[in-house]
């Protein structure tokens, strides 16, 4: 049965598209979005904030991004001050938002993909960097 899940992805960065590799693990094609480049509009930022149980500041990445010269880690800050910022810099949204039917979460680490997959894993799977996460009966390494 086809099953409708959504990355919000950027393929340059490594936690991104080892979490692509693992939903395609699962036998999933997602629909990738490529948010630097279509980024969501601000009522759906704010949904996929919410449903993620996150706030728009644990949302936003300070890593690689203009977070310091923007003055973002300005606690008095407001939330919607924080998502004008992401919309005006998707860059400063953090990756990757996986959305799934058991829910959406920012998959860091990315084997916390594996939480809202409806499927297992078929096969053996190591990231990139040759940290295995899931073994060959395709069951989750601890």
């Amino acid at each position: 049965m086809p099953t409708d899940i959504v990355i919000y992805h950027n393929p340059e960065c490594g936690t991104s598209r080892n979490t692509l590799a693992m939903i395609r693990n699962a036998g999933i094609e997602p629909h990738v979005v490529e948010y630097l480049k279509t980024p969501p509009a601000r009522a759906l930022l704010i949904q996929l904030i919410e449903r993620a149980g996150l706030t728009p500041r644990q949302l936003l990445r300070e890593k690689g991004t203009s977070y310091g010269e923007l003055g973002l880690g300005d606690e008095a800050l407001s939330d919607e001050a924080l998502v004008d910022a992401m919309m005006a810099n998707p860059v400063l949204i953090n990756r990757p938002l996986v959305v799934t039917p058991l829910g959406v979460r920012l998959c860091r680490p990315s084997e916390s993909v594996l939480d809202i997959l409806p499927g297992p894993q078929r096969c053996a799977f190591a990231k990139e960097d040759g940290e295995q996460v899931v073994d060959a009966s395709g069951q989750r390494v601890r």
